[in-house]
């Protein structure tokens, strides 16, 4: 059997592939965030040079937005997490040769991750328990409006949010749609995909839309030191400024919703206002567009932040879907907002 790490950094990807004994059987190879596809293909590629072509392929828990598309192409994804790894620099994940020869190390020592979980297989508790351990701070920071569930209930304004791109060709064909019925958006943007996809994110502002911050890989945020976090946000905004022309998002996103009482202290120190949802259709395990958009329209209220999502695999579904759900809610006397017109609204906010 073969062993897969996949790191990730500034610039994209590297990757690097071990035998049982944890030697290199090829050269490491490096992918920018564009090339994600021909990662894909190296690694196959790599798999039938060798006579047992069997390859299990290994990302650690600061990588939340390769997964998706690696197991929708067949392969089979590990987790690492920080007990099986050498201690993380400050931005940035452990090698990915290091990641490889964890898995030819000890593979059991690993979580094999799902479709319908992602990388959030095996700890879907221990990040429900962080969230409701984290109630009372959720709260204090929604009542001094840094934190956001959803909006004022006595407006029928609705918020629609997308996260984990640009990807084209899918942020590109939820746009059009936007476009064609006058609906802004928020998009949550990963800054590793920022790069690639700066046609995008410079036509969300141009379009009117609200681009804010979904950190730079898509972490599991309680893992994170205090540098570590800061420097997700950080480089991300820095990212959309420069791919947009324009400010640095103030809206942030917590990867999963994750969150602890301490990161949460973290992120008031940092001053973004912390932005969360109320209606999820988890489109991104792809259900059917039939079935996102029912979801999403049997659970809006006034002042739902609806979360769909534009990267982070297929999501053709959700471009499907967008069009109906669009339909149902204008013929339901909503109106759409973007979360920062929701922010200043005048009556209170609440967290989910």
């Amino acid at each position: 059997m073969l062993y897969s790490g996949v790191s990730w950094g500034a610039t994209g990807y590297e990757v690097e592939v071990v035998d049982r004994e944890g030697r290199r059987v090829a050269p490491p190879a490096r992918f920018g965030a564009d090339r994600v596809d021909d990662m894909i293909g190296f690694l196959r590629e790599t798999g039938r040079a060798h006579a047992d072509p069997a390859m299990a392929t290994v990302v650690d828990s600061t990588n939340g937005v390769l997964d998706g598309r690696m197991m929708a192409a067949g392969l089979e994804m590990y987790r690492a997490d920080p007990p099986a790894l050498p201690e993380r620099p400050v931005f940035g994940s452990v090698s990915a040769g290091a990641l490889a020869r964890a898995a030819a190390r000890d593979l059991s020592a690993l979580a094999r991750l799902e479709r319908t979980s992602g990388t959030q297989t095996g700890r879907e508790d221990v990040l429900l328990a962080d969230i409701a351990a984290s109630a009372d701070r959720t709260a204090a920071l929604t009542g001094a409006g840094r934190c956001l569930g959803h909006g004022d209930r006595s407006r029928r304004e609705v918020a629609l949010t997308f996260d984990d791109g640009p990807l084209p060709p899918y942020t590109g064909q939820v746009m059009d749609v936007l476009e064609r019925y006058g609906v802004p958006a928020t998009f949550f943007c990963v800054g590793i995909n920022v790069e690639a996809g700066a046609e995008e994110v410079a036509r969300m502002r141009e379009q009117g839309h609200t681009v804010a911050n979904h950190t730079w890989s898509h972490p599991f945020l309680p893992e994170l030191t205090r540098p570590q976090l800061a420097e997700q946000i950080d480089r991300t905004n820095e990212a959309v400024a420069g791919a947009s022309g324009g400010a640095a998002p103030t809206l942030f996103r917590p990867p999963y919703g994750s969150r602890t009482p301490r990161v949460l202290d973290w992120l008031e120190e940092m001053d973004p206002t912390v932005v969360l949802w109320d209606v999820e259709p988890d489109d991104w395990s792809m259900p059917g567009a039939d079935v996102i958009a029912r979801t999403v329209l049997a659970g809006t209220r006034p002042g739902s932040i609806i979360l769909l999502h534009d990267g982070g695999g297929d999501r053709s579904q959700t471009v499907g879907a967008l069009a109906p759900i669009i339909e149902g809610l204008l013929a339901d006397d909503y109106t759409f907002v973007s979360v920062e017109d929701m922010t200043t609204a005048p009556e209170g906010v609440a967290a989910c």
